[in-house]
């Protein structure tokens, strides 16, 4: 093992790792609908750092612990939530390599709360990692589904022709990635592209996020183009876990 894989391996040991989460927005009524575990480490010499900075140190050997670290403390979480009683889809990130595993679904329900409010759990997978191992996340994605378990296509973007026109999609979420979405106020080209990746979505009854919305222009010409959900910066950062349950108070307070 590497030296920076063996940090890692330390930070997963030490508690280090945590999630934070970046809610999912509403387009319309601008409502609290939904929140991504984004995962950070805690450093006791570098303070917070960003995954960037860490994941690709970490190796293959290591990902499935951090799987389950994630797999794990979001449900925790989940349970922490509970006593608000507001619906509030949960999201993770996993790399295509969890699901290439069988064994990984079966360890996943084990996770699951055995509690009646438990909704489900979306898994987010990159859109780049599902086109290149397309027949075991379409497999996948249609056992989960029976099991509380539903996958999201993140990052959507130049492979997308080839994912939208499956005959059958298992997929419950589209999320285009930051690139498209950015300046999509003024670029056409942009826009199309946006348009017709919306437009294929709704076919399938997938829901579509617009990911890295930072100006009010981008955030117009989403919920123009009919995008579900907006997600960044304009709406909110990625926050700890006692500031993201702040803000379900605060949105349950404005609902009601």
């Amino acid at each position: 093992m590497n030296a920076g894989a063996e940090e890692m391996a330390k930070a997963l040991g030490a508690g280090w790792l945590e999630l934070w989460y970046q809610p999912k927005v509403g387009s319309q009524a601008l409502d609290l609908q939904g929140a991504e575990a984004l995962v950070r480490m805690r450093h006791p010499r570098l303070g917070v750092v960003q995954p960037a900075a860490f994941i690709p140190r970490m190796g293959e050997q290591l990902l499935p612990a951090l799987s389950q670290f994630v797999i794990a403390r979001a449900l925790a979480d989940w349970r922490y939530f509970l006593p608000e009683r507001r619906p509030l889809d949960l999201s993770i990130n996993l790399p295509i390599s969890f699901l290439d595993d069988p064994a990984s679904l079966d360890y996943l329900c084990r996770q699951l709360p055995d509690d009646p409010a438990f909704e489900g759990l979306i898994l987010e997978v990159d859109g780049r990692e599902i086109t290149r191992d397309l027949s075991a996340a379409r497999e996948f994605a249609k056992q989960a589904r029976l099991r509380k378990v539903a996958i999201s296509v993140d990052r959507l973007g130049g492979e997308w022709t080839a994912l939208l026109q499956l005959w059958d999609f298992p997929f419950v979420e589209i999320k285009v990635e930051p690139e498209l979405v950015a300046g999509c106020s003024h670029d056409r080209a942009k826009r199309t592209l946006c348009r017709h990746i919306v437009a294929a979505a709704n076919q399938f009854g997938a829901r579509t996020v617009a990911v890295g919305v930072e100006n009010h222009a981008d955030f117009l010409a989403a919920r123009e183009l009919g995008f579900d959900l907006v997600q960044g910066f304009l709406f909110a950062k990625p926050m700890r876990v006692q500031t993201l349950m702040n803000a379900i108070r605060r949105d349950a307070t404005n609902v009601a």
